[in-house]
């Protein structure tokens, strides 16, 4: 359900921004997301089919980018990218890691007409 709480708070970020200019509709809205953020773009979507009923991003599009996972090795101290599957370093092998990168929601643009 936490899905919800976010895509209402998208929706209204969205439609504070296009409220001061000349913006007739909102036709999709991109997301950059870690994938450690918890959030599933389908229903995100799904969600935002509904509350966005009778606003000016009725029917809009959800894109969602997925950022990578970044770390930094505690170990050798290098610095790379890795994915969910491969939870280690790819230098050294040590799982000593932290996370540079991952949590992250945001929205990063919204294309109208």
């Amino acid at each position: 359900m936490h899905e919800m709480e976010i895509t209402t708070h998208i929706l209204k970020e969205t439609l504070d921004l296009a409220k001061n200019r000349p913006v007739q509709k909102i036709k999709a809205i991109n997301l950059a997301l870690g994938p450690f953020c918890g959030f599933v773009p389908e229903c995100i979507q799904m969600y935002m089919d509904v509350i966005s009923q009778g606003t000016i991003a009725q029917n809009v599009k959800i894109n969602a980018r997925m950022i990578p996972l970044k770390i930094r090795c505690n170990t050798c101290q290098k610095e790379a990218e890795i994915d969910r599957l491969h939870i280690e370093c790819p230098f050294c092998h040590s799982t000593d890691l932290k996370r540079l990168s991952g949590n992250e929601c945001m929205i990063e643009s919204i294309e109208v007409e």
